[in-house]
Parts: C-alpha cells; sequence; structure tokens
C-alpha cells in the first residue's frame, strides 16, 4: 500500500466538509431569510386587510401593525402575496431555504429539479387559486387574478378549467410518469421480480435441492479453514500469475481491495484433482477478471465460491478447462487523418499566417464619427403637462364609450408616446380599435395607431405623436456601444425604438429589403443611413456596392467612393447606373456572378459565403483552382417603380431570381419605391423580400401591399417608417444624415488609396446585341486560342467559367475567347445562364480546322 492510500485511509471523512466562513454567513443568511417570508406570510394572511392597508405607513410611528415581523412583514407580504402571486410566495421562502443549504452542501433537495418544480407552481397556481376564489381575497394575488380574467375573457370559464385540468394532469404524466406504456412495463417487472423469487423458493427437485445442499456444506467447511492471506500466498506461488501481494486480513468477512496489476498474459492451469486444487483454479479465474479493472472491492469467501447452478456467473468444477490460453492486449497505431491538402494548409498558415484580404488597402483608415454632424444633447425631455393632458382624453373617451381602463402607463419616444391601457374585465379588444379615429379627433393629433393586443403583453398600445418631436441625429446611433461593439456581418443601424434604444439588424440575415414612402418622407435619408452604417463598419475588401438610381440625383454622392466600395460592368464609364439597358445587363451580369460563385461554393464544399471565405483565409482554397475571396455585394435600387415601367420582365426575373438564391453566396438587395403597388411590388418580388421598411405611404392600400397590414398611413413623416421583419411590426425613428454628412463621408473614404478600378462584375451580352462578335481575324486571335478550342471540344462545354479554372484567366480574357470561338463557328450563340452549344463534335475534325483557319 502506498502512503497516498495510507494518508487517504487515516483522513478524517469528515475533512472535505470543512466549510469556509463566508460559506456559512451566506448560507445562514439565507434561511434565516427564508424562515423570516414564511412567518411573515403565515401572519399576514391571518390579518391582510389591516396588514394591507399599513403595507405603504412604514416610517408613520402612529400606526401599529399586528404582522409578527411588524411593518416589515406587512411590507413583504403585500408585496409579494397581495401584488405579486398570492400563496405561491411560500414557494420563493422555500427557494431561499433550498440556496440556503445549496451554500451549506447540505444535499437535502435535488436543486435543479426542485427548482423546476417551483416554477411550476409560482406560474399555475395564482391562475388555480385565482379561479377558485374569483378574484376575491390575496390568495390568487394580483398576477393571479389577471391572468385568469384575460384567460375567462377569452376562453370562457370552462376553457379556463379545462386549462387548468390539463395542466395539472400534464405535470403528474410527465413527473410521475403515468403513460401507459410506462406503467404496463412496471407491472410487468414487479410481476417477473415476484415469480423469480417464488421460484428461487422452491427448487425443481429433491435430488438437486439435495445436492446442493450438499455442495453448499462443503464449500462452508473449506471456505472457513482458509483465509484471504492463505489464498494470497498460494496465488502468489504460482510464477505464471504475476500479481501484487495482499496484506492478510484475519476476518474473512472483510472486504479489501485489489489492485490494478500491469499482468498481461494470465494463463489458467489444467486438470486440478482435488477440491482445493479447484478452489485455486477458481480463485486464479476470478484475480483473471479483477486484475484488468481499478480497484474494485472484492467478495468475501462464502460469496466468491458461491458456485450453485442456479447463478449464471458461477463457475462449475465440472466444467471443461481450457488449455493454455492467453489474452494479449494489442494497441492500435493513431492513424493521422489528415490527407495532404490538409497538411500543405497548415504549412502555409504556419509559413505565412492565414490570408489578409485586407492586405491590398492595408493602410486604408475607417472614416471616424466626427465626420457626422453633432446636433447637441439628444436627451428626450418630458412634459409632464402634456402626458397628463392626453391621459385624461384617452380615459375620458374611452369612459365615454363604456370602456372601463384598469390601469394605463406611458413610454416616451423620439417622435411618438406609447400609452399601454389594461382595460377592465369584460371588455373586448375589437370595441376599443373601433375608436381610433374618436381618439385622434379627441387629442387633435396626426397619425393615432392602436396596437390592440401589444404583443407579448397583456395591454392594448396606443401611439400619439409629440408636440416636439426629438431628432435622431446619424452621429448618436454610429457612436452607440451597441453598433460599435456589434458582431453582425452586415450591420444597419436604423434609428432609435419607441423606448428610445438603437435599433439594428443584420443585412446578411434579412436577407433582402423591401423599402417604400411617398415622396417627401425620408425614404432616401432611410437608404442613406443604411449605406453609411455599412461603410462605418465594412473594409472596402469585404463589400462592394451595385447602385441603381433611375433618378440620377440620389446616389450621385457616392460616386467618390468607385474605386473602394463600388463595382460595374466592365465596359461602363459609371460605377452608378442610370441607363435602363445597362440596369438590365447589370443584374444579369449579377445573376452570372451569382452562379459562378456557386460553382466555386460547391467545389469548396461549402454552404455559405462565411464558410468559403473562412477556407480560403485558412490556405484550404488554391487559388490557382479559381478560388478568391469573395466580398459581399449589396444591390442598392432607389426607385424600382420606374424600372419596372421602362423594362417590366426584363428587369423583375433577374430581381427575383436574385432574391431567391443569392443570400447563400453573399449578394444582398435593398429595393426602394414611391409607389409600392400590386403592379410593382408583385407577389413574386414580395415573396423573397421578408424585411420590409415603410415610411408614410399615402392610402391603406398602399400599407397593406408593402407590410400586409395597415399603420404605414397613420405615420406622421419625417423619418418615422414602421419595420416588419417578418414576426411583427417595430415603430422607428429613422436616424437623419444630411447631404452634407455624406459629401464628407464619401470625399474621406475617396481621398485614400484605392483598388484600381471599381470591382468588376462578369460580362453579360444580351440576345439582341452585334457589337459583342464581329467578324473572325484569324490575325488578331488570342495566343491561347487553340489551346481553348480542344478544351471546349474535348469537354463538350461551351464555358466561360470553365476557360477562367482551366486556363487559369481573369473572366474578361476568357469572355474574349469565348467571343472568338462563337466569330469562328466553333461554338455557338449566348444561352443565358446555359453553356453555349459545341458546334464541333470532336478533336479530329477540330485540327482540320484549325490547319484551315493557320492557311
Amino acid at each position: 500500500m502506498d502512503k497516498k492510500t495510507q494518508k487517504k485511509q487515516t483522513e478524517s471523512p469528515e475533512a472535505g466538509r470543512i466549510l469556509s466562513k463566508p460559506r456559512i454567513f451566506f448560507g445562514l443568511t439565507f434561511i434565516l431569510f427564508s424562515i423570516v417570508l414564511a412567518f411573515s406570510f403565515i401572519s399576514y394572511l391571518m390579518n391582510w386587510k389591516a396588514d394591507q392597508s399599513q403595507a405603504g405607513t412604514m416610517l408613520d410611528k402612529g400606526i401599529k401593525s399586528s404582522n409578527i415581523f411588524g411593518k416589515l412583514g406587512d411590507w413583504f407580504g403585500n408585496v409579494f402575496i397581495f401584488e405579486s402571486i398570492g400563496i405561491a410566495s411560500f414557494i420563493i421562502a422555500f427557494l431561499f431555504l433550498v440556496v440556503g443549504t445549496m451554500i451549506l452542501k447540505k444535499k437535502m433537495f435535488k436543486p435543479w429539479k426542485t427548482i423546476g418544480h417551483s416554477l411550476f407552481f409560482i406560474c399555475w397556481l395564482p391562475i388555480f387559486m385565482g379561479a377558485l376564489t374569483k378574484g376575491q381575497g390575496v390568495l390568487g394575488g394580483v398576477y393571479g387574478y389577471q391572468i385568469m380574467d384575460y384567460l375567462n375573457s377569452i376562453i370562457g370559464a370552462v376553457g379556463l378549467w379545462t386549462v387548468l385540468a390539463a395542466s395539472i394532469l400534464l405535470y403528474f404524466i410527465l413527473e410521475f410518469n403515468l403513460r401507459p406504456s410506462s406503467i404496463k412495463a412496471k407491472l410487468n417487472k414487479i410481476n417477473e421480480n415476484t415469480i423469480g423469487k417464488v421460484k428461487a423458493m422452491m427448487p425443481d427437485s429433491n435430488e438437486d435441492f439435495e445436492a446442493d445442499e450438499e455442495m453448499k456444506e462443503e464449500v462452508e467447511d473449506v471456505a472457513a479453514n482458509v483465509t484471504v492471506s492463505d489464498l494470497t500466498q498460494q496465488t502468489s506461488a504460482n510464477p505464471i500469475n504475476k500479481i501484487k501481494e495482499q496484506e492478510p486480513v484475519s476476518i474473512p468477512k472483510q472486504v479489501s481491495e485489489v489492485p490494478l496489476t500491469t499482468d498481461i498474459e494470465t494463463i489458467v492451469t489444467p486438470n486440478h484433482t482435488s477440491f482445493e486444487n479447484d478452489h485455486k483454479e477458481i480463485t486464479q479465474s476470478a484475480n483473471l477478471n479483477l486484475s484488468t479493472k481499478p480497484a474494485v472491492p472484492m467478495s468475501t469467501p462464502e460469496e466468491a465460491f458461491d458456485i450453485r447452478p442456479s447463478t449464471p456467473s458461477s463457475v462449475s468444477t465440472s466444467a471443461p478447462v481450457h488449455e493454455d490460453i492467453k489474452f494479449k492486449v494489442e494497441i492500435a497505431p493513431v492513424i493521422d487523418t489528415l490527407d495532404d491538402s490538409d497538411k500543405k494548409s497548415q504549412e502555409l498558415v504556419e509559413m505565412h499566417g492565414l490570408y489578409d484580404h485586407k492586405l491590398d488597402l492595408a493602410n486604408f483608415q475607417m472614416p471616424p464619427v466626427d465626420l457626422l454632424k453633432d446636433y447637441g444633447n439628444e436627451e428626450i425631455s418630458i412634459n409632464k403637462e402634456e402626458l397628463e393632458e392626453n391621459k385624461n382624453k384617452i380615459v375620458g373617451l374611452l369612459k365615454n364609450f363604456n370602456v372601463g381602463i384598469a390601469e394605463i402607463k406611458a413610454t416616451i419616444g423620439p417622435t411618438v408616446t406609447l400609452y399601454e391601457i389594461v382595460p377592465e374585465a369584460g371588455i373586448r379588444v375589437a370595441a376599443i380599435k373601433k375608436l381610433q379615429d374618436d381618439i385622434a379627433l379627441n387629442l387633435s393629433a396626426l397619425g393615432i395607431r392602436i396596437i390592440a393586443p401589444m404583443p407579448g403583453k397583456g395591454t392594448i398600445g396606443i401611439e400619439v405623436p409629440r408636440k416636439n418631436p426629438t431628432m435622431v441625429s446619424m452621429r448618436s446611433v454610429i457612436a452607440s456601444q451597441k453598433f460599435q461593439n456589434t458582431d453582425m456581418d452586415l450591420p444597419v443601424v436604423f434609428g432609435k425604438t419607441i423606448s428610445n434604444e438603437v435599433f439594428m439588424a443584420d443585412l446578411a440575415k434579412m436577407p433582402h429589403l423591401l423599402m417604400a414612402g411617398a415622396t417627401g418622407q425620408g425614404k432616401s435619408v432611410g437608404i442613406n443611413a443604411i449605406l453609411t452604417s455599412l461603410l462605418y463598419k465594412k473594409h472596402p475588401s469585404e463589400l462592394k456596392f451595385v447602385m441603381v438610381d433611375p433618378k440620377k440625383v440620389e446616389l450621385s454622392l457616392y460616386s467618390k467612393i468607385e474605386r473602394h466600395y463600388l463595382a460595374k460592368l466592365p465596359d461602363v464609364d459609371e460605377a452608378i447606373i442610370t441607363d435602363t439597358n445597362k440596369v438590365i445587363n447589370t443584374l444579369n451580369s449579377l445573376c452570372i456572378e451569382m452562379d459562378t460563385r456557386y460553382d466555386l461554393l460547391k467545389n469548396a464544399f461549402c454552404k455559405n459565403l462565411k464558410e468559403y471565405n473562412k477556407k480560403f483565409a485558412e490556405r484550404k482554397l488554391n487559388p490557382e483552382n479559381g478560388h478568391r475571396f469573395l466580398p459581399y455585394i449589396v444591390l442598392v435600387v432607389d426607385e424600382f417603380a420606374d424600372l419596372i415601367m421602362t423594362a417590366g420582365k426584363e428587369v423583375e426575373l433577374p430581381i427575383a431570381r436574385l432574391a431567391q438564391l443569392a443570400r447563400a453566396v453573399g449578394i444582398h438587395l435593398i429595393v426602394a419605391t414611391q409607389r409600392p403597388s400590386v403592379n410593382v411590388i408583385t407577389g413574386m418580388i414580395k415573396a423573397n423580400f421578408p424585411a420590409r421598411a415603410a415610411f408614410r405611404v399615402i392610402s391603406s392600400v398602399d400599407s397593406r401591399t408593402i407590410l400586409d397590414s395597415t399603420g404605414a398611413d397613420q405615420l406622421i413623416g419625417k423619418g418615422d417608417m414602421l419595420y416588419f421583419n417578418g414576426n411583427e411590426i417595430l415603430r422607428l425613428q429613422c436616424a437623419f444624415v444630411d447631404t452634407p454628412e455624406v459629401e464628407r463621408l464619401a470625399e474621406y473614404i475617396g481621398e485614400q488609396k484605392g483598388y484600381a478600378s471599381a470591382f468588376l462584375l462578369p460580362e453579360y451580352v444580351s440576345e439582341d446585341s452585334t457589337s459583342s462578335v464581329g467578324a473572325f481575324d484569324p490575325n488578331e486571335k488570342d495566343a491561347l486560342f487553340e489551346e481553348a478550342a480542344r478544351i471546349i471540344v474535348s469537354t463538350q462545354q461551351g464555358s466561360t467559367s470553365m476557360l477562367q479554372r482551366q486556363l487559369k484567366l481573369g473572366y474578361n480574357r476568357a469572355g474574349r475567347i469565348m467571343d472568338q470561338l462563337e466569330a469562328s463557328g466553333i461554338v455557338g450563340g449566348f444561352n443565358g445562364a446555359k453553356a453555349r452549344e459545341v458546334i464541333i463534335s470532336d478533336l479530329h475534325s477540330l485540327e482540320q480546322f484549325l490547319e484551315d483557319l493557320r492557311s
């Protein structure tokens, strides 16, 4: 026995339970507090009417309390029982007791199970008591009464009791596992155990019983004369079994430990004649089974030699003994699962580090917040007179229509104030909704909006515009910690919510945004706010914009950042597109870019752009195979209605295709329009734009078109907007960014070193274009023309992207070679997203054709 084992055995079992003084202090404090709460609650229930009236007079010495803990007990009872959850408050006192015992390391309860049961009863016991007492008394508390009353008004008394009964029944089924299958399994197990015990007590025959008794007596006689020390000496005398000696134990019943031996090969000796030898064999067999396991208790001699036939694990003396059986343990070699490509990528990373996509513009400085205008103090001022006046008008008007209010509170936002009301029991929500125009008339305010009921709350919201709204500047939201510390892929900060919190969304998860608003209501400012957010967060190597501006004046400010953030077609002079024909070509070029990116993702075995770029940064993708770092591309269309009027289906189809497929490859769309009618925002487009931003529109029909509900027609303009993300509609005040601020931002970026040109999109040749492919001149053919022709004919695929990969070319040169192949008659004309037709069928015919061209 080693010194560590001796030290553990000599140590007191209570040594590990010594607690530190802070633990004892906090543990006893929690337990004492639970006792105070419990007795305060009991005393409060006995005199709750008197105690309730005294709960708010703690500092008044003239009033005496009947509670056992005085006015403090009155306050505890009033807060926990009357104003909260009724008699379920005792569970809170019990939870303090549980926490105290846990701190003191007293395992009286199972913590998580106890907390789960407690939360169940805290939620449902007040509702049950409220339904049982019908709101009379304090057993259910305010919480129980309000929830009971709310459920009663919706599903009725029968439905309420049905819900309560179902919850209680479900609790007992889950807690006690009362499912029919589990009950049947338990009954079967009980029956099997009972039958097994009866069979064990009743032997099959008298002869077996007598033989069993004789064998048992013989084993007991031998076991009584043999001690554990004797067994150890006999087994250690055999040189084959290398088992460590145990300390002699004088009492046979004492349990000893069998240490883990290092002996791997153990041979069982054959054919013993005497019972003593049989006894040795059994002992060696037992040691063999134990020698490969860490310290387990060894059975007493009587238990070790119980060889009754009814025991499956027993060893019979009549069983045949196997000779020279060796047990060997082989350790399998560790297989290196990294393939050659992974090893090579690891070596490259160790040698050069991760690929840095910012290296081309390593000195690029992100724009500072000082470029944006500081409008001074933007804190919301509270006008108590206005709040009180509006509250009285709302309460008075609803009272005139026999609509009682139990509670009302106000939340002040930058532009509007939200009044949340709790109607009295029995008041229908529809009755309040119908009073929207009457409330607007009574308050003399524009843009009253009623939310009945408010999502996630048991209240009805009435949004009333403020007389003196507060401006939300772009600088205040950009400088906020929420925006500065965000980890979103494409963070877009819209402005502030009705509770004056900065609201942000991830364009990469939207994944596309549809905007609408009448002229002068803040739609263009909203687009500038989105673009400004992205410019403040993304490096030029990570983000590219494709800007479409049919009005020609809204997005022209961003022309200065062309060499940093903009993308365009190769043969276009200006990156900001204003011509309708160029818009069509650009949208189709984006579709080609999308298909190319999907091919790259497929070859890289990646599902989205983020995974692909991470793999490329880890140098697991070879640029010689066409792989490259892929930036996000954001398509911004300022006036979509004009494009639909001039181009129609030619614009709608590529927009719909991009909206359906482009999310995974990092292409996102922001489409804005002044006229959100059904012939502009068609069903195909609308279905793929789950995120919507609506500024003030003229009619409720336009509001339904953009948001699928009314409300946008009740906005007050000047950046007041509704944002819909597929779940709920949020009212926001869009951040204001002025034209001079955008100019300063664009100049700051444009003055820095940029790329040689804008990000070039793939070339697109329309079907009616005749200028791209002219007469073929053999003297002006590309140096790789013949090699490209052989690749095309051998694979029978007229694909420009394939030429890029095979010949390691850029898209422009590969496109020119493809045009020459078309002009020479080797491949057919452009066929949209499909590959071109290969006219020459085999390489032999191609060689003859090339020979004729050379001559």
